[in-house]
């Protein structure tokens, strides 16, 4: 399938692509994820307006629970294509959730090639593409073991990196946990990085080391400031934040 086309008649590059939020996108997003997020955990959002509103994104982040991509796409305020295991989707009400926010199953045993492929294809249609630097949760939240996937994926695409830190998700929900724990779960929105230089290794590693140092530094100055203000309003449009 083509996508939107320039006035000379060639594709629109993935950088001036915005996919337009689905009607059960916005459902879900607005009034399950919304409610979850805003009331249950006390979600907040900070630095929204550093999130590129508009063409392709690779979003990197710490994985601490299975809630963090429905959490994600909804403070964000874009839809966010996240990679997950295929057996997610056959849970009852997360499957659909994560469905419903962008998510696309990949199953177990796939290779990497087919994992990038897909990656690709969202990134070539102007998504915000979401990759878990670990590529698994992680017990103390934190990233430990950042993988090269997302750093490759940047590179192939000539697209920048956002890093993002989700605050105590892995004590709400992490591995081992079949009960949520009503604690407050915080976002905080870190500053663009631009793609490697190359896709070469060394390049690789330098963007996906630039990624896990802002991301931890992200987490350690921990939940966000009582004093803070911070809308307890769903994200609306490009100005969200701003």
């Amino acid at each position: 399938m083509s996508g939107p086309a320039s006035p000379d008649g060639n594709p629109l590059p993935p950088a001036l692509l915005t996919p337009r939020p689905s009607f059960t996108y916005r459902l879900v997003s607005y009034l399950l994820v919304f409610p979850i997020y805003r009331l249950l955990f006390r979600g907040r959002t900070a630095s929204n307006a550093q999130v590129p509103m508009e063409g392709a994104l690779v979003v990197v982040a710490n994985h601490g629970s299975h809630l963090d991509p429905p959490l994600l796409g909804h403070a964000l305020g874009r839809p966010v294509a996240f990679m997950a295991k295929a057996e997610l989707f056959r849970v009852p009400l997360l499957g659909a959730i994560i469905r419903a926010c962008g998510a696309y199953p990949v199953a177990r045993g796939a290779s990497d090639r087919e994992a990038i492929r897909v990656a690709m294809a969202r990134l070539a249609e102007g998504w915000a593409t979401g990759v878990f630097l670990d590529g698994t949760r992680q017990g103390d939240g934190r990233v430990n073991d950042p993988q090269q996937g997302a750093a490759f994926l940047a590179a192939r695409a000539g697209i920048p990196l956002l890093p993002v830190a989700i605050v105590n998700s892995h004590r709400a929900l992490g591995t081992g946990r079949l009960w949520p724990r009503l604690v407050p779960i915080h976002i905080r929105i870190g500053q663009p990085i631009p793609p490697p230089a190359s896709r070469r290794r060394s390049d690789l590693e330098a963007t996906t080391l630039a990624c896990q140092a802002q991301i931890n530094g992200l987490l350690d100055q921990g939940l966000l400031p009582p004093g803070k203000v911070i809308s307890l309003l769903p994200p609306t449009g490009p100005d969200h934040g701003r």
